[in-house]
């Protein structure tokens, strides 16, 4: 039996508004985790990259700000030495190597589109400190007001459990809210939250928004997720900490054709994270 009744749906017009919200936003955070960029051998996958790339470049063509929070050094850099990753300093090492490679392929991939893009490395203190997060601030507001679009990631070579823990999604949920975005878009390999691991369930169904009935969504994640550390867990705890602040967030597949687009064209993408200023007319 499906567990689908067990998560009451969000009222129909409180979606429909906040799926409006989210498809005017002007300027967007896009997260794509490793999953979305690797193959099957964890190595960074250019046919995967360069749809992503595609993708963002349909939020541009709408001109749209956008920042894109990736992850991928890791595999990268397996892929460069044709090394696997065990310790957690070689996970660090490969993602000083996989960094620069996985950079030179998405300044690539969006040179084809004319577009030029900034690397910025970050680690969990330079948002904590207010000096560095107004310095930070003002280098992203600097590099959009240039058509420029950042690209950012954990810095790996001193993280500790930023390495095992929510592989960026909780980082960008904190850009979002430090840089004022108006969209969080968190791209993976499933296409949106289940209320089951759609990997293992064949009766898991795609929950289509998440507002007033989280905590029912977030007991069904908990309980669906095999990993100790990341997943989806740490996607939907990051969207929902964007909408309790009034910015709507969107988890969706990132090999959904054309999903950036059907998002700013308002259609029902993913499952949705209703802003608590939507969900409170309920």
């Amino acid at each position: 039996m499906s567990e689908t009744a067990r998560v009451e749906a969000v009222d129909p017009e409180i979606t429909d508004r906040a799926r409006a919200l989210a498809a005017e936003a002007d300027r967007v955070l896009v997260k794509v985790g490793t999953n979305s960029l690797t193959d099957a051998d964890s190595r960074l996958d250019r046919v995967k990259l360069d749809k992503l790339v595609a993708d963002i470049m349909d939020l541009r063509d709408r001109d749209k700000e956008v920042v894109l929070v990736s992850s991928g050094a890791v595999g990268a850099g397996m892929g460069r030495l044709d090394q696997e990753t065990g310790a957690l300093a070689e996970s660090q090492a490969l993602s000083t190597v996989g960094q620069s490679h996985l950079m030179r392929h998405y300044t690539q991939s969006f040179d084809r589109y004319d577009q030029t893009v900034a690397q910025i490395l970050l680690s969990g203190n330079d948002l904590d400190a207010p000096e560095r997060l107004n310095n930070f601030r003002n280098t992203i507001e600097t590099l959009l007001e240039w058509g420029v679009v950042p690209i950012i990631n954990e810095n790996d070579a001193v993280a500790t459990d930023e390495l095992r823990i929510g592989d960026n999604d909780m980082l960008s949920a904190s850009v979002a809210l430090g840089i004022g975005v108006d969209l969080l878009v968190t791209l993976t390999d499933v296409d949106g939250v289940y209320t089951g691991n759609p990997k293992r369930d064949p009766n898991a169904e795609r929950i289509e928004a998440v507002g007033a009935n989280y905590d029912a969504v977030r007991g069904l994640v908990d309980d669906s997720t095999t990993a100790s550390f990341g997943g989806i867990r740490t996607k939907v705890e990051g969207a929902h900490d964007v909408s309790e602040h009034g910015v709507p967030a969107v988890i969706a597949g990132s090999a959904e054709p054309d999903v950036l687009e059907r998002i700013a064209a308002g259609e029902p993408t993913g499952t949705l994270f209703v802003p608590t200023s939507e969900d409170a007319n309920e």
